[in-house]
């Protein structure tokens, strides 16, 4: 059995409640928001134990303390739970910066306790499928990778949160290019941007509207990442990785699809079971995403959104 502490009763804080309900062995000690009616609202619905004050999770004995808030604010409630001895599980992007996410990794090394990033491809048998795949050769030598995003508003409908559409913090190079990322440096290894543009609203407040960037991997594969928002067709998000003897495309972050050379296109549905994050947090276990890691992302996702 592990415990787990909630900081930050959002939209993606409660997609983690309903998770951890529905896991063996993982139980929710206190959530806590600054927002005693959501608070309220989450108690009345789900049943979970809600907290007056940040202390109460902080001394509260809880084997994990999950950060759910606006990336802002990581750095200062990770070096608090990392003080009081407790693991850390952070949503991303890391932190608002790769300073800030520096400060995360110093306090957990200090303080000696783990860390974990929440990032779901990590645990979705669509992903693991896609990665076994690439490594045993089975589409050839790798020629290039891409990454498409297209989002007909941002925020998203069910995700409109003031600060996820602020230029200070939210945008879909932050909230949606950090799980690409991080699924990409740990297949293949570390990316390299030799050249980016951010297209940005006339409103100063305002977060993108566009990206492209190239780059490559391990110095060799060719990358390309492109993301536009207010664009007149349904979401898409298409992760492709082009080899010599098919293509494999993960589709709207679960739709696994396979290209072959005078095939139809054929959709994978057929995968292993893997640990939840969950599990793998009750075994410590090395497939957990640390702060080191997510600290790599950070630096491309500040580098992106530099447009010198």
């Amino acid at each position: 059995m592990i415990s787990i502490g909630i900081i930050g009763a959002g939209i993606v804080g409660e997609r983690i409640i309903r998770q951890i309900q529905q896991e063996n062995g993982v139980k929710i000690v206190a959530v806590y928001d600054e927002n005693p009616d959501r608070l309220q609202s989450l108690k009345e619905n789900y049943g979970v134990p809600i907290a007056a004050t940040l202390d109460e999770i902080l001394y509260s004995k809880a084997d994990w303390i999950y950060i759910g808030t606006p990336p802002s604010s990581h750095a200062e409630l990770a070096k608090m739970a990392a003080d009081a001895g407790i693991n850390i599980l952070s949503e991303k992007p890391l932190a608002h910066n790769a300073e800030a996410g520096e400060q995360m990794v110093a306090s957990i090394t200090e303080n000696r306790v783990r860390s974990a990033m929440h990032f779901p491809l990590m645990y979705s048998p669509a992903v693991h499928e896609m990665a076994k795949r690439i490594k045993n050769g089975s589409i050839g030598e790798i020629g290039r990778i891409e990454l498409h995003t297209v989002f007909p508003v941002w925020p998203r409908p069910w995700q409109q949160t003031p600060w996820i559409g602020s230029r200070l913090e939210g945008g879909f190079i932050r909230e949606v290019f950090p799980h690409y990322i991080q699924l990409i440096e740990r297949i293949f290894g570390n990316i390299t941007i030799t050249a980016h543009q951010v297209t940005y609203p006339a409103q100063p407040e305002l977060c993108e509207t566009g990206l492209i960037a190239l780059g490559a991997v391990n110095g060799s594969t060719p990358l390309l990442l492109s993301g536009l928002s207010g664009i007149g067709q349904k979401e898409l998000l298409q992760f492709k990785v082009y080899g010599s003897q098919g293509v494999l495309t993960l589709e709207n972050w679960s739709q696994l699809y396979l290209d072959e050379p005078q095939k139809d296109r054929t959709e994978l549905t057929h995968f292993a079971e893997v640990p939840s994050l969950f599990k793998e947090m009750k075994k410590m276990s090395t497939a957990l995403v640390p702060f080191e890691e997510g600290l790599a992302v950070q630096r491309i996702i500040d580098q992106l959104l530099n447009d010198e």
